[in-house]
């Protein structure tokens, strides 16, 4: 069958989100055929290039979500001669009607992201952890939303022309008019010129999908079945195929787009308009997603119940655990290493929401209870100068914490002491993990197939994976950390036990075997459950096309002819007029 595979920020591009993951997909499924759609964030993400694709790969479009010039995005052209005519080649505007129509549908969008019942959730959010009880229920900005964003994507797909009209003066006072209405949160009512500009801004981010050249009988027309291999952005293209051709929608998630949205809104250098009202867009949209989506996998069970509360139907979410090559680790988790006996390691890329800040203050209780205990932190700092700042500020509390130079060391994958991923972990008898925030513990997957007991944090998806085959400690608590680490430095034979029941387990829930099985079940499983579509055929062709015609055709009775054959006597030769002479 052929796919059409949406992804936002990662493959084909060599950097992003599960590119490996796509990557494993589609060379393990390649007895499909793949159109890839990807949508790109940043114009260094375009310049690191692309991964090698393999040839069950069709095609591949692209559209860069960080710029405005619509001639650089390859954004729909206008359908009719009147628009066509309109744009004369430049910047594409609407005629009175098309305005008209603009007007309605962005007041739609707009009334039901400044709902009153939704505009504090992007504030608390993040500091709770999750939404509030009863966000599962339907809620009446929802039919508003739908209504507004259908309509601007008609509208974007006859007129082209929608990024131009986000950003003009009749959005904003749209958006203006909509914030001030009664009933609308305090929060909203507040938003100055400034905020409305900036949220204006970022909608046309979101929405820009909706402009692109992909929904034509050639593009996303063509394919069996979407596959969007996240939400958000990236599935909006999804929606469209869907309202457009009737191809059915799967989504997969490994991390809500939306709980990734109110973390990183906390710290946003925005004001609290901006972040309730785009909190407010983010979860409209996910529970358009996953309304439409005809199933849903998330990466693990802590993301599905963000799914469920966000508005998805429990009858349509199915937990598939992303796949991971075991290969690698094979030979590490098969020996008798046990690894360092006094040493702790550490492996992910260093960044604030590891806590390795709180990761020092309990290695310095743990070297109060084993002086001879060893703590070596390995990776890269991420991307970008808060990355490199918070390695900066590690390292200077552990020359304050450790004045002795073999206590606590600092290296990187690829280095002369840790050449491979495999012998990271092989350094050390047991593996720590001391994340406050966390989706799926890739690093912790990792440790397990290497066969090494773990000390970790209970966030994200964490204890899912353990299945009490490690030990779980509350996030923020330097002191039950240092604990745990202390237990299992002390007794060789639990971490010896407590690793090999971690490698089994990771053998059978978290393969790339499995997960390639699951995700081709799921494709014949979708394709047999989605109605016929009618597709056009082509005006000429070379000899009989397979499977042009259903098999049902053949059998008598009031089965439609296939073109072409309408007329044709179907009598069979020992019903003719003679045969009834006797």
């Amino acid at each position: 069958m052929r796919i059409g595979l949406l992804t936002d920020g990662g493959y084909p591009y060599a950097t992003g989100e599960s590119r490996l993951w796509c990557d494993r997909l589609v060379r393990g499924l390649a007895q499909h055929e793949f159109d890839l759609f990807a949508l790109s964030r940043s114009a260094e993400q375009e310049a690191a290039g692309r991964v090698r694709l393999p040839p069950q790969v069709a095609g591949v479009r692209t559209a860069p979500l960080w710029t405005t010039d619509e001639d650089a995005l390859g954004l729909h052209a206008p359908r009719g001669p009147l628009a066509r005519l309109l744009t004369g080649g430049g910047a594409r505007t609407y005629a009175r009607r098309e305005r008209r129509r603009f007007a309605a549908h962005f007041a739609d969008l707009a009334a039901s992201v400044c709902a009153a019942a939704d505009s504090e959730r992007g504030r608390t959010g993040a500091a709770a952890g999750g939404l509030a009880e009863g966000d599962a229920e339907a809620r009446p900005g929802d039919e508003r939303f739908t209504r507004g964003l259908y309509g601007l994507a008609e509208l974007a797909w006859e007129h082209g022309g929608l990024p131009a009209a986000l950003r003009s003066e009749t959005a904003v006072r749209i958006l203006e008019a909509a914030c001030r209405a009664p009933g609308t949160g305090r929060t909203v009512q507040t938003a100055t010129v400034t905020d409305l500009l900036a949220f204006t801004a970022e909608l046309d981010r979101v929405l820009r999908p909706l402009s692109l050249d992909w929904y034509e009988e050639d593009g996303l027309g063509a394919v069996d079945l979407c596959h969007a291999t996240a939400g958000g952005a990236a599935a909006l293209p999804g929606l469209l195929a869907k309202r457009f051709f009737g191809v059915p929608l799967l989504v997969t998630e490994h991390s809500v787009r939306v709980r990734a949205h109110y973390l990183a809104s906390g710290g946003a250098p925005v004001g609290a308009p901006v972040r309730a009202l785009l909190a407010n867009l983010h979860g409209r949209l996910a529970t358009e997603v996953y309304r439409e989506a005809s199933l849903i996998t998330p990466g693990n069970t802590h993301a599905r119940r963000w799914q469920e509360r966000c508005g998805a139907d429990p009858a349509k979410v199915r937990t598939v655990y992303p796949g991971m090559d075991a290969a690698r680790f094979a030979a590490l988790g098969e020996s008798e290493d046990g690894g360092g006996p006094d040493t702790l390691v550490w492996v992910g890329r260093i960044e604030p929401a590891k806590d390795l800040i709180g990761l020092l203050r309990a290695f310095a209780e743990v070297r109060l209870a084993e002086p001879d205990a060893r703590l070596r932190i390995i990776g890269a700092p991420a991307p970008g100068p808060a990355g490199a700042d918070y390695l900066g500020r590690c390292r200077t509390l552990a020359d304050e914490l450790f004045p002795e130079q073999d206590a606590v060391a600092f290296e990187e994958i690829g280095g002369p002491e840790v050449p491979e991923l495999a012998q990271a972990y092989a350094a050390g008898g047991v593996v720590v993990l001391s994340s406050v925030v966390e989706g799926f513990p890739i690093s912790l997957v990792e440790a397990m197939f290497c066969g090494r007991a773990t000390v970790s944090t209970d966030v994200g998806a964490v204890v899912e994976v353990i299945g009490g085959t490690g030990l779980v400690v509350p996030p923020r608590n330097p002191r039950a950390l240092a604990d745990a680490c202390v237990a299992l430095l002390r007794d060789p034979g639990r971490r010896a036990r407590l690793g090999a029941a971690a490698r089994a387990r990771a053998l059978e829930l978290f393969t790339v075997e499995q997960n390639l099985a699951a995700f081709h079940g799921i494709y014949l499983e979708l394709i047999a459950r989605a109605p016929v579509r009618e597709r056009p055929q082509p005006a000429a062709h070379d000899g009989p096309r397979p499977f042009a015609t259903p098999p049902e055709a053949h059998v008598l009775g009031l089965w439609p002819e296939p073109p072409g054959r309408e007329h044709t006597d179907r009598t069979p030769s020992w019903a003719g007029a003679g045969s009834g002479d006797a």
